[in-house]
Parts: structure tokens; sequence; C-alpha cells
């Protein structure tokens, strides 16, 4: 994988560049629409390509493992031959998801050992067989096996869990070494950050994770609750750490201006479920704020859901069609709401790229994080 800075802001962290993977370019920063089981909710593969623009999606280990299951993926020949989707893939390690099954599951040095949700079923998860299941879905870039913190979380457990982190990381690195890709391309592994909110843990993991040398950085175990304020804190710190020649991508984050801001202390990948699962409840983000389709205000409105943005959504479908469907449970509104939240994003970190290049990003910074976090 090569990683190219393009540009830099004078003013601030931020930086543009270029991700070079098998399955194409990955212009940075950027935003990744989250495809949990193999497909971005409500989103048609043709509409990520062609109108929402996206150049990586993810997938999710441990909700793909458990369906459609790793045989018939290997079948199929890999998630992007069983989808259909023809660039970059991400998938992450599952870690989340088992932080999130805190009552169905129990950790230990070896691993977890996990309840599925679906049907009650144990598992196992090492970072040796999710480094294999990994190279079954056969993503670009996959994570390394790691333990999320909740928040707040007690310092010694922070410390515990950051070790563990640390140990297992450890085994992904001799594993993914041990075992070949499957589909004829070379995979990447990135190691993940923790450390909750605590400076010196946080600075402990990031000089560890920095000195595995690996391609690429994640930073994990934020947006999980805590202030926002928090939240930048370690983000700054972490990226002061990590090596600049190497892509960071901060984990679950976020909103709109969660993402400007976190731009600006060198971030350059994000993904999050927002987008999707937000306009699934009528909530749009747009070029002038935050507006909630479904209230009455709406209802005779037939404006363009969003004039400042140039999107098919915004020519051919105004407020008042959009209130009318997700209103009426019409699948079509999660379908037009979804498209509109998404291409967003990617126009945010699209413009957010081309400031970097000018040199004007944190006076547009500035204005854009407050203009598009108002309420209309």
């Amino acid at each position: 994988m090569q990683f190219t800075i393009t540009a830099t802001d004078p003013q601030s962290s931020a930086r543009a560049g270029i991700i070079k993977t098998f399955h194409g370019e990955i212009h940075t920063p950027i935003f990744m629409p989250v495809g949990t089981a193999g497909s971005v909710k409500a989103v048609h593969q043709r509409e990520l390509l062609h109108d929402i623009g996206a150049e990586i999606i993810l997938g999710n280990t441990y909700h793909l493992y458990l369906r459609p299951g790793i045989e018939l993926l290997e079948k199929a020949g890999g998630l992007h031959a069983f989808t259909g989707w023809p660039r970059p893939l991400l998938t992450d390690s599952g870690g989340y998801q088992v932080y999130s099954l805190s009552d169905n599951r129990k950790i230990h040095d070896e691993g977890v050992t996990f309840k599925s949700h679906i049907d009650g079923s144990k598992h196992f998860f090492s970072p040796e067989n999710v480094m294999d299941i990994q190279r079954s879905i056969g993503a670009d870039i996959v994570m390394a096996f790691d333990e999320c913190t909740p928040y707040p979380c007690e310092y010694r457990y922070a410390k515990k869990s950051m070790a563990l982190t640390h140990a297992w990381l450890t085994r992904c690195i001799t594993r993914m070494k041990d075992t070949p890709p499957k589909y004829g391309y070379e995979q990447f592994l990135f190691p993940i950050v923790q450390g909750s909110t605590f400076a010196d843990l946080r600075k402990e993991s990031a000089t560890f994770i920095a000195e595995q040398e690996l391609p690429g950085n994640a930073i994990g175990g934020l947006s999980v609750g805590e202030p926002h304020e928090e939240m930048y804190a370690m983000t700054d710190l972490v990226c002061g750490i990590l090596p600049k020649n190497k892509p960071r991508y901060l984990m679950g984050v976020g909103t709109p201006e969660n993402i400007l801001e976190c731009i600006a202390l060198g971030v350059d990948m994000f993904d999050c479920v927002m987008p999707t699962r937000n306009a699934r409840n009528g909530m749009l983000f747009t070029t002038q704020g935050i507006l909630n389709i479904r209230n009455e205000k709406w209802k005779d409105d037939l404006s363009p859901i969003d004039s400042g943005l140039e999107s098919y959504v915004s020519r051919f479908y105004s407020k008042a069609y959009l209130r009318h469907l997700i209103i009426n449970k019409e699948i079509l509104g999660s379908q037009i709401a979804s498209i509109h939240n998404l291409t967003f994003y990617l126009w945010l970190v699209k413009e957010a790229r081309k400031h970097i290049e000018a040199g004007t990003f944190v006076s547009w910074k500035n204005t854009m994080a407050k203009r598009i976090s108002t309420r209309l």
C-alpha cells in the first residue's frame, strides 16, 4: 500500500493524500460508508459508485462471519466478488461488536468467547482466527483484533485492556505474516490505538502502535459517549505521535462537525453509521444545517432537499415529497434520505480536501462547522 501526502494546511495539521490499493485509489481525507453485512443499508452499489462517489466502504467481520458465513464468501471469491463492489474495502475486526455484547461475552488472554445475537450459539474470536476470517473476506485493509473500552472507564481497567490489545496485535502481525492472501492481491493490517480518555495510556499505546511500522494506523475507543472535547484532546495527542507518512483512521466518527475538527488534527479516514441510520429516521444533514424532515414545517415545502448540494436527490426530490415518504414509512424515503446524507458526507470531505490544497482550510472549517451544526 502506498500513501502519498499531496498537500498540507499551513494553519493546522490537516493534510490531503492518496492511498493506493489493488482495488483503486482513495483520496484523503475520506469518509467510508458502513456496509455492515455486505450492504450499505438502503443504498445500491451503483448509487455508491456513481451518485455518492464512495471510494471505499466497510464490511463487518463479526456480522459477515455469522451471516452469510466464511465458507460462502470463499466460494464467491471474497466480499468484493460476492457484493459486486469493485473499489477498496476495509473490514473491522469485530472488536467493537464484542464490546457491544457485554452481557454475552467473556474476555480472556486467548481471545473472546461470545454468543451470537442471532441464535445464541457460542463462538470464539482470537487474534489468529480473526485474521483468518479477514483473509477470507478479502478486504484491502484489515483491522487488528482489539478490545474497545466503554466510557466512562476506570483507569486500571483501561490499562489492562490496552495491554491486552497490544498483546493481541503482536499475534495478529505474526498471523498475517504466516498466511498468504487468498485472492491474488495484498491485504494491509492497521493496528488500533486504545487507552480510553487517559492521556498517559493514549501516549503509551500510540508509541507502541507507531513502533510496529504497519501500513496505516487507527484510533479506536473514542466516540463511545465521551464529551467531544475529550475526543478531540485524545485525537490530537495520538496524531502527534503516530507517523506522519502513514494514514490515520479515526474509527466510528462521527458528526460532520466532528469530522471537520478531526481533519484539522491530522486524521485522514473516517467511518460512522450516523448518515444512514439517522436518514432512516428522517434526520438529514445539509449544507445549511440539520433538519428533521418529519417536522410539520416541511409538509408543504416544495423546495429541493438541499439547494446547496449538487446531486440528483436535490434535483428531483423536494422536502415535502421526502417527508411524505418518511411519514408513510415508504422504503423509497429511506433510500432517498440515505443517498442524500452519504452524498453530503462525501461532499464535505472533498470540500475539505480542496481547501487544504488551497491553504484556506481553517477559515473554511470554522465557518462550515458552525453552519452545518445548526438545527433548521
